[in-house]
């Protein structure tokens, strides 16, 4: 059996553990938000394991660079991984991490084309809709001309902003808010496009299955007219000499109906 590459290895051992380190730094983001009136202490607690799963995620990145066998091309590949490593300010983007380890661990489950794709979708539609709603209570619950206040109306907001409806009770204010929005809607946009294109897809492959059926059906069908249509010939080829060696008056029939006459 083949061994795996060292990355690939890596990557296997420490799919459980980052996956892990992404729940806890959701909860470690969520916490202080959702309980307005958390103390110093349990601000710093969670800032404090924000950073430790930062860090940890920064040398899961370098570990993975060190053993990738084109170093370049990894880079270039995996540039939001480096975005949100070297650029601490981007901190709340590595909540998406969750829905990427949850990606890694999709691609090596054996699961059908369609249903992993389905998990990917539901994964991101989860992490944008709980980032998105933390994001924007964080930034508006405090603006004097704000309508987020709590987390339910953050919640609703960013449901209704990534289905693109936008019924316009809720609205950030702020920059900040805003620049939120704009994801959320395009993100919304692209997930609307993947989900219909999964579903167009479906649909060709059903009826190009069904078209190649008919076809092989028709095919079959040709063969054996060709078949039955040599069948008759030879037929025919066998019984000419006989009929024309006859010289009786009466048409000829076989041995067994004269003999009955």
């Amino acid at each position: 059996m083949k061994e795996q590459p060292a990355q690939a290895r890596w990557e296997q051992v420490t799919q459980r553990p980052l996956l892990a380190l992404a729940v806890a730094f959701a909860v470690a983001y969520a916490l202080p938000i959702v309980d307005g009136s958390a103390g110093h202490v349990l601000t710093t607690v969670c800032t404090a394991a924000e950073w430790v799963v930062w860090g940890s995620f920064a040398v899961d990145y370098l570990v993975r660079l060190a053993l990738a066998p084109r170093r370049r091309e990894f880079v270039r590949t995996h540039w939001t991984d480096l975005c949100a490593v070297v650029l601490p300010l981007l901190q709340p983007l590595r909540l998406l991490r969750l829905v990427a380890t949850l990606t890694l661990v999709g691609r090596r489950a054996r699961m059908a084309s369609q249903i992993r794709l389905t998990t990917y979708v539901v994964g991101a539609v989860i992490g944008l809709l709980m980032f998105g709603s933390l994001a924007v209570l964080s930034v508006e619950r405090d603006s004097p001309n704000g309508n987020i206040r709590t987390l339910g109306d953050a919640l609703w907001w960013s449901f209704t902003t990534m289905t693109t409806v936008g019924y316009g009770d809720h609205a950030p204010t702020t920059g900040l808010g805003r620049m939120i929005a704009v994801g959320l809607m395009l993100s919304g946009i692209a997930l609307l496009g993947v989900v219909t294109a999964n579903i167009a897809t479906w649909f060709i492959a059903r009826f190009e299955k069904d078209d190649v059926e008919e076809r092989r059906q028709t095919e079959a069908i040709a063969l054996l007219t060709e078949e039955v249509r040599a069948l008759r010939s030879e037929v025919t080829a066998l019984r000419s000499p006989a009929l024309a060696g006859c010289r009786c008056a009466h048409p000829c029939r076989p041995s067994g109906t004269a003999a009955r006459s």
